[in-house]
């Protein structure tokens, strides 16, 4: 039987990406003992030797951890039974037919059934749909004989990471917690409260699943609205990145957001199905978040479209042309290029007879939606070979006055272009059409 004060002092985390790597360092940094996790032998060796694979934790930081108190290991070398408590942090992504695929949690669960023991508190992570954690989770635990809430604590508590902002990894970010029982939902926010200055208890597992999937269907209907609104403008002869700008200086009852290429990362693409998915469940289906997703889905099909546009002003076919793509990470200033919409344009450009390469200083390999792969090639050779380079994730690493100096022909659909002093008709911005400044 668990008990709320219960004092948890050896810590596993299962997944050390984006989300479980922060949390690991940030127990160790508190004075626990932590064992990370993760199924990747790379990441692990690159893990235990102090090199850190992602932005956000340093390898400074990552070798003080490992010095104080992190272990890093595989799945097969794991003592689920020396813990006290375990957080699992995979990825939670969508199958081709936009479904949620829980087959990384279910995993997870049953790394931790073969070790599991009375007295022990499991807290979920992985962002996913109401009803996850008390349901299949639940029930893959409960497989080798023990009961949550009677024999284990089990709890959710979403993550709010935003990679490549570190201080969304910082104890000031406030932390949702429910569990399955009252004495869960206490001891989970107990050992929180070691890392994080404020944690707020909710009623249930399932509210604090709907409140993770909330936070970020409501940036992707907002994208999705600033995304309307670009395609709008440009129909109109409006500057997009004007009128956003102009209704932000309001300084109430306005949020900004901003237009691009599509959505991409670990998130905000994936989550909106798996509230849809939820939603049908109960026989309600949510056209408004479905119709988001399909237009932040279909915005890359718009920036190939424009890059066309801009080839005919030149009198040039899509067809033979050399496209040259510039930053295809999901976000500025990261690594991580999973969902990114730059695979998507990619994609589409080569199945309509373009050839295609890019240059990003972060991302030295890339695999498109079609499973070719292409890596990252120097910034002036491709600048000297491109007919036209789209402007999809604007890194601050890349020499932004060498591609304006250099490049012919731009598609900017980051507003990157803003403040330079450009060619006429050098460069076609999404949402407001070809640059006068």
């Amino acid at each position: 039987m668990t008990t709320p004060d219960q004092v948890d002092r050896r810590v596993g985390i299962i997944g050390l990406g984006y989300v479980g790597l922060p949390l690991a360092i940030a127990f160790v940094e508190s004075g626990l003992d932590v064992v990370g996790i993760d199924a990747n032998s790379g990441r692990v060796a690159s893990l235990a030797s102090g090199t850190s694979p992602i932005d956000d934790i340093s390898d400074e930081r990552l070798g003080a951890a490992l010095v104080h108190g992190l272990r890093v290991v595989a799945p097969r070398e794991t003592p689920i039974g020396d813990l006290d408590a375990v957080f699992v942090c995979v990825p939670t992504p969508i199958s081709r037919a936009k479904d949620p695929d829980l087959s990384p949690i279910l995993s997870a669960a049953s790394l931790i059934r073969e070790g599991l023991r009375p007295g022990q508190l499991i807290v979920l992570q992985s962002t996913t749909f109401p009803g996850t954690t008390t349901g299949p989770f639940r029930a893959a635990l409960e497989g080798g004989g023990l009961t949550a809430g009677r024999d284990f604590a089990l709890a959710y508590a979403p993550e709010r990471v935003n990679p490549g902002d570190p201080a969304s990894t910082t104890s000031s970010v406030p932390r949702l917690v429910g569990g399955s029982t009252p004495d869960a939902t206490d001891r989970a926010a107990v050992l929180l409260e070691r890392i994080t200055d404020r944690v707020v208890r909710v009623t249930s597992p399932d509210a604090a699943e709907l409140a993770k999937l909330l936070e970020n269907v409501f940036r992707n209907v907002n994208v999705a609205l600033a995304n309307q609104l670009a395609l709008l403008c440009e129909r109109m002869g409006l500057d997009v990145w004007e009128v956003i700008d102009a209704a932000a200086t309001k300084p109430f009852g306005f949020m900004r957001f901003t237009p691009g290429p599509g959505v991409g990362g670990h998130c905000i693409p994936v989550d909106p199905f798996y509230l849809a998915w939820r939603a049908r469940e109960f026989d309600f289906v949510d056209r408004f978040v479905e119709t988001a997703s399909d237009i932040n889905l279909a915005m890359p099909r718009h920036v190939v479209a424009l890059i066309g546009d801009a080839l005919n002003d030149r009198h040039r076919s899509l067809s033979g042309a050399s496209v040259g793509v510039l930053g295809v990470a999901f976000k500025p200033d990261v690594r991580d290029a999973r969902n990114s919409p730059a695979a998507s344009i990619m994609t589409q450009l080569v199945s309509r007879g373009a050839k295609v390469e890019y240059h990003d200083p972060h991302v030295p390999v890339l695999v498109d939606e079609g499973g070719t792969e292409y890596r990252s090639q120097p910034l002036a050779s491709l600048l000297d070979r491109s007919d036209v380079v789209v402007v999809v994730t604007a890194h601050r690493a890349i020499d932004w006055t060498s591609v304006f100096e250099r490049a012919q022909l731009i598609v900017d659909t980051v507003n990157v272009s803003r403040g330079r002093s450009v060619r006429p008709r050098q460069v076609l911005r999404l949402g407001a059409g070809w640059s006068t400044e």
